[in-house]
């Protein structure tokens, strides 16, 4: 393993990478349970997606650990799944086999794109301030992600607003939203605070004592699951299950509308989201892991992206939506996971959860959430390295990045303006010289792709 995964040139050791990988498929092994409720809802049989999202996970992570030795983990990515039931399926219309026959074509384009480097001179191109933009941005986005799921953050008058505890009490939802919401709460404290005394683990360690916390809860009365609103009992249903047979999903890809304009249109939604979603995951995850060069750049970045790539047209295959790099990766990485073993430990364990469905799909939500709000300030600590007073013309295109992921939900969003943004100014400054050609083209399609999309 020293050999293979370069631990020591890493400054890592076995128990550091397995600990990482265990605490990156902790916070992430929600989308074993959500990938089959969003896919479902296109008719698709969701026992044969839990097996698909499982398989091509486990296969793209491991893909990655030998080709690019990266501690990055993959799955079906959020959004993208939305994407594929609501609006391609349910929206337009379309078959979710014809939907797979477009998820199927967009990775094999993007095999194409990363031999080619392509996608390996996007990543380049974008300069060292919006790279570690990209990672601020990142960790303030999955903050939130963590908050909303955690429901310490809710929608209000204000658009969103912070949980009401006086309301659930009123509307009786104080024993299943309300009790979570503190657990979540006390959670994040614990984590930090472990955190605070340096022990080895804590954002794993934090999963696990608030989901026992609210086992304990449930034991005693204070918790009462409300299935009907998402508040499941604590407790899995069991420990052992057989995997659901991939026969409903497997190959059943229905290409027979790929030459019409609206397949095109499809295809270039699913490509656009999930290049710069990807490209800012690894971007801000390679950032936090002090794997980029003196350059800026990854020196395995080609691997990674197809990688990310053979995974997306494998999951079409078994029957998932696209498979991408995983942003939470970053709980791994804020462990110490710095080479492929991380990705190992995780991709095995997505093969565990085959056999092991129960206790995977019992992790609540809201004993992931302190993790990950966690992981969001471990990456915001990078903001130190912007120029903030002596360089305000890549200050504040980084800044545009910043705040556009958190507050527009989106990581492909903060790229697009950040690279708008930093073209822009800096001709205005007459220093657009200074601006790489790529970044000229980006910029160029980014405002295409607002005034036509």
């Amino acid at each position: 393993m020293e050999k293979f995964f370069k631990l020591s040139e890493r400054g890592t050791n076995v128990k550091t990478e397995v600990m990482a990988g265990i605490t990156t498929f902790m916070t992430m092994a929600y989308i074993l349970a959500v990938n089959p409720i969003i896919l479902g809802a296109s008719g698709m049989d969701t026992g044969a997606i839990f097996t698909a999202t499982a398989l091509a996970s486990a296969l793209a992570t491991f893909l990655m650990a030998v080709l690019a030795n990266m501690p990055f983990v993959l799955s079906a990515g959020m959004g993208l799944n939305a994407y594929f039931a609501y609006t391609v399926v349910i929206g337009m219309g379309y078959s979710w086999q014809q939907a797979l026959a477009a998820v199927f074509v967009e990775g094999i384009i993007f095999i194409f794109l990363s031999l080619v480097n392509i996608r390996e001179a996007i990543f380049n191109a974008i300069p060292a301030s919006l790279k570690i933009a990209v990672s601020v941005g990142i960790g303030l986005f999955i903050s939130f992600i963590g908050l909303q799921n955690s429901h310490i953050v809710v929608s209000g008058p204000t658009l969103v607003t912070i949980f009401s505890f006086k309301s659930s009490v009123e509307g009786g939802t104080f024993s299943s939203e309300g009790i979570t919401v503190i657990l979540a709460l006390i959670g994040l404290l614990l984590t930090a605070f472990l955190m605070i005394r340096e022990v080895k683990g804590a954002v794993l360690f934090g999963i696990f004592i608030t989901w026992g916390l609210g086992m304990i809860c449930q034991l005693i009365g204070l918790y009462i699951p409300d299935p009907e609103h998402g508040f499941f009992s604590m407790f899995p249903s069991g420990i052992i299950s057989m995997p659901a047979s991939l026969s409903p999903t497997l190959m059943q890809m229905d290409f027979s509308g790929v030459f019409t304009i609206e397949f095109f249109s499809i295809l270039m939604a699913f490509l656009f989201v999930d290049l710069f979603d990807t490209i800012g995951t690894v971007i801000g995850c390679a950032t936090k892991a002090n794997l980029l060069d003196r350059n800026g750049k990854l020196p395995q970045v080609k691997q990674v992206l197809l990688t990310d790539a053979v995974g997306t047209s494998f999951g079409a295959m078994l029957g998932t939506s696209t498979i991408t790099t995983f942003v939470e990766s970053s709980a791994g990485i804020a462990e110490g996971g710095k080479t492929g073993l991380t990705s190992i430990t995780a991709g095995v364990l997505f093969l565990f959860a085959l056999f092991l469905s129960p206790i995977f799909l019992a992790i609540p939500a809201f004993a992931t959430a302190p993790a990950l709000i966690m992981v969001g300030f471990l990456m915001m600590q990078q903001v130190t390295k912007i120029d903030w007073t002596d360089n305000l013309l890549n200050a504040i295109p980084a800044f545009i990045t910043i705040f556009s992921m958190g507050f527009m939900y989106s990581i492909s969003e903060g790229i697009c303006l950040g690279v708008i943004s930093y073209t822009i100014l800096h001709i205005l400054n007459g220093e657009g010289s200074r601006v790489t050609p790529l970044m000229y083209i980006l910029a160029i399609l980014f405002i295409l792709k607002y005034a036509l999309l």
